[in-house]
């Protein structure tokens, strides 16, 4: 195929997609059935299939990372901005480790940074220079999914419980992420995270053209992040001390 090993630098333009065009209505449609699916079988299997199904979508997040990084080089595609360095692409070394060793940071770091991120990336896609007969086009889509799949199953099979008190932890987490991006991109030139720039499309870009810095969105969004994905908790945490002082 003419467009199969291409990527969003190599293409040329007017060939890609439009965000909710019909093929990006047509992968949602597609990623909230995969994950609906996904999340009734983890429900019902008893421990053992619990184990076996996470370490296949582990696995799966893991085999399609290292299908881009082939498609790269097989297309001599391959540069700096494409080491995994960005926020989804972290979270695949955390759902692999996580898979093995689940921690309560790990945990709510998946629930409240992966599932947010990796949906954000869904809606607002980066690659629409790409057309669906691009493998890079598909791997964007299909990793995306898997990095909501994951931590979603285990939310819906209870074995994922969101905890607000974890947050230190995940905040501590994300900051280092943060430092280590940071130095990448002072020495490479690159802008992983987006920590340098917010690319068009993104949501971030917004922050920039509203208050003048695509960071300010971090700023906003993380706290905004922390109240809506732990509501419940919050409000109960809060109705248990107004009864506690009446």
């Amino acid at each position: 195929m003419k467009y199969l090993l291409e990527t969003t630098g190599s293409i040329e333009d007017g060939v890609g997609f439009s965000h909710f065009d019909a093929c990006h209505i047509t992968w949602l449609i597609a990623a909230a059935a995969w994950i609906a699916a996904c999340c009734l079988i983890y429900r019902r299997l008893e421990e053992p299939g619990r184990k076996r199904m996470r370490y296949a979508v582990a696995g799966a997040v893991v085999a399609d990372e290292l299908l881009k990084m082939a498609v790269l080089l097989i297309g001599g595609n391959y540069t700096r901005n494409y080491l995994p360095l960005h926020l989804c692409s972290v979270n695949l070394f955390l759902i692999a480790w996580h898979a093995v060793r689940p921690t309560k940071t790990l945990d709510n770091f998946l629930y409240v940074a992966c599932i947010p991120g990796a949906l954000a990336a869904l809606l607002f896609p980066s690659w629409t220079k790409l057309p669906p007969t691009a493998l890079m086009h598909i791997h964007s889509f299909t990793f995306h999914i898997l990095l909501v799949c994951y931590p979603a199953m285990l939310l819906a099979g209870r074995d994922l419980r969101p905890d607000v008190k974890a947050m230190p932890g995940v905040l501590l987490l994300l900051a280092c992420l943060a430092g280590v991006a940071a130095v990448v991109n002072a020495v490479l030139d690159t802008n992983y995270m987006f920590l340098a720039e917010a690319p068009k499309g993104n949501p971030l870009a917004l922050f920039e053209d509203a208050l003048g810095h695509h960071l300010w969105g971090y700023v906003i969004i993380l706290p905004a992040l922390v109240l809506i994905m732990y509501a419940p908790q919050i409000f109960r945490m809060a109705r248990c001390r107004v009864m506690t002082h009446s």
